[in-house]
C-alpha cells in the first residue's frame, strides 16, 4: 500500500474510532492529514473509495495480528488464533468493524480472512467441492458474531441469570462463549469431514 494512501488511512481509521462513522467525511479526514478534500481523491478516491479502503485496511490489520506462521500449526489452533483475531479487532474498532460486513472486499488484501478460513478447512480435510460453501458459514459467524457484540445487537444474558456480570467478570463470561461458539464450530468441521469420509466409503467399488 501507497505510504501517502496509507497514512491517509490510518488517519480516517483513527476518526471513526474516536467520534463514530457518521463523521467521516472527506474534509474531516483531509484536515487530519493536512490536506484539501480534492487532495485526497488521487489517493483514496471519494468517500465510498474511501470506506473500502478502510475495509482493506482492517483485513491488513487482521492479517498483521494472526501472523504469518498460521501453515505451520494445527487448523483447530489456526481457526482458534483467526477467531480470536476478528474479535481483537471488532474490539479494538467498534465502529469501523461492521464495514467488513456491510461492504464488498475492496482490495487484494480484503480476501485475507477468506483465504484463510480456506487454507483452514482444506488442511482439516474438507473436500474441495465443500470448501467454499463452509468458508462462508463460518466467516459470517465470524464477522456477524462479533458485529452484534461491538453493535449492541447481539442479545446478552441478563444479569439476573448471569451473577458472574454482576461480579465485573461479564467479559471473562464473554470471551468464554465465544471460545465455545468455536470449539462448536471447529467439532462442525470435524462432523463434515466424517460424514464426506463415510459417504464416500459407501460409494467405493
Amino acid at each position: 500500500m501507497d505510504d501517502k494512501r496509507r497514512l491517509i488511512l490510518d488517519q480516517a481509521l483513527a476518526l471513526v474510532d474516536e467520534r463514530g462513522l457518521a463523521a467521516m467525511s472527506m474534509r474531516a479526514v483531509a484536515e487530519r492529514v493536512g490536506l484539501t478534500s480534492m487532495a485526497l481523491y488521487p489517493y483514496v478516491g471519494g468517500k465510498d473509495a474511501l470506506l473500502d479502503g478502510l475495509v482493506d485496511l482492517l483485513h491488513l490489520e487482521l492479517g498483521s495480528a494472526v501472523g504469518g506462521d498460521l501453515p505451520d500449526i494445527d487448523w483447530r489452533h489456526r481457526l482458534r488464533a483467526l477467531g480470536r483475531a476478528v474479535r481483537s479487532l471488532a474490539h479494538a474498532h467498534p465502529s469501523a468493524f461492521p464495514l467488513l460486513l456491510n461492504r464488498s472486499a475492496a482490495g487484494a488484501s480484503a480476501s485475507w480472512l477468506t483465504a484463510a478460513l480456506r487454507g483452514i478447512l482444506h488442511d482439516a480435510g474438507v473436500s474441495a467441492g465443500s470448501v467454499p460453501r463452509m468458508a462462508r458459514l463460518i466467516c459470517a459467524f465470524l464477522l456477524g458474531y462479533t458485529t452484534g457484540e461491538v453493535t449492541g445487537g447481539l442479545p446478552r444474558m441478563p444479569a439476573a441469570e448471569n451473577p458472574e456480570i454482576e461480579n465485573g467478570a461479564g467479559e471473562a463470561q464473554a470471551e468464554a462463549e465465544y471460545d465455545a461458539d468455536l470449539a462448536d464450530l471447529m467439532r462442525m468441521i470435524e462432523c463434515a469431514v466424517r460424514d464426506e469420509g463415510a459417504a464416500h466409503s459407501r460409494t467405493r467399488p
